[in-house]
């Protein structure tokens, strides 16, 4: 019963935070578009959402890490897969502005995807750390 309330408030708690990560990457893009440089995610207000969305990653993280999350051992490797792809892609898209792919398109693919490597990056390293942990274990 126990892991069923943890593994309730990992999906819960991923879920949120993807919605926040959309939500946040989109007005991202926004300001963007219609500020140039100064961004949402570089105001006050900005670095707390950004703030809430780190702390709901390392959430999902831990869930994850102890074993009682969503994101079992079996898929903890796809999840690294894809979380490394996001971060790569964050950092790629953070150059695209609205100059290189005409309006709305690079900043859409800038906003969301910092966004939502913000919210992945601690949930990865925890996962990262786990799966060095095991294979320097079974040496």
């Amino acid at each position: 019963m126990v892991k069923d309330i943890y593994t309730k408030i990992g999906s819960w708690a991923f879920l949120i935070g993807i919605l926040i990560a959309l939500l946040v990457g989109l007005y991202t893009a926004y300001t963007m578009e219609a500020e140039g440089e100064l961004t949402f995610i570089y105001t006050d207000t900005g670095g707390w959402v950004i703030w809430l969305l780190v702390v709901i990653g390392a959430i999902v993280g831990i869930l994850a890490f102890i074993g009682k999350g969503t994101i079992t051992s079996k898929e903890g490797p796809s999840f690294l897969t894809a979380g490394i792809a996001l971060l790569v892609m964050a950092g790629a898209f953070w150059g695209w502005t609205s100059y290189i792919t005409g309006p709305w398109i690079g900043s859409l693919l800038a906003g969301i995807s910092i966004c939502l490597a913000i919210f992945v990056a601690p949930a990865v390293g925890l996962l990262a750390i786990k799966a060095i942990w095991k294979m320097g274990k079974d040496i």
